[in-house]
């Protein structure tokens, strides 16, 4: 017998769920599989968009929750990117222009990857990328 593993689904942890659902589902085009209520403020929520899962867990029980975010907390979540393959990047650029999301048009990379970065409401970096043929 051999191992089998479908695509890996990251778990990452949010201030807000509606926020970031609003983000993830209403903005990229995300679909929600489960989640751990009926209602967007739940604690935890499993995504799927084509072959792309994803986790959002909050970083707080309900009644521990500040606030506002730590930054310090905010600022650690520089050191995460998610990378997703993306057949047509500079599509999901006009894409993210159209709805709103900033970001810098795609680069080619040193490596010879073209691919767009932009960030999500809690400051994970995304990666939407593809091998360039401009390389």
């Amino acid at each position: 017998m051999t191992l089998q593993l479908n695509g890996p689904c990251p778990l990452i942890s949010v201030f807000d769920m509606p926020t970031s659902l609003r983000f993830y589902r209403d903005t990229l085009g995300f679909e929600v599989i489960s989640r751990s209520g009926q209602a967007d403020d739940c604690g935890w929520a499993w995504l799927r968009l084509g072959g792309a899962e994803l986790m959002l867990n909050t970083a707080y029980d309900d009644d521990e929750r500040p606030p506002v975010p730590d930054p310090a907390r905010i600022e650690s979540h520089q050191d995460t990117c998610l990378y997703f393959g993306s057949p047509d990047v500079d599509g999901a650029y006009a894409f993210l222009q159209q709805k709103g999301v900033p970001s810098e048009p795609p680069k080619v990379s040193w490596y010879g990857m073209k691919q767009l970065y932009f960030t999500d409401p809690d400051g994970y970096s995304l990666c939407l990328q593809k091998k360039s043929d401009e390389w």
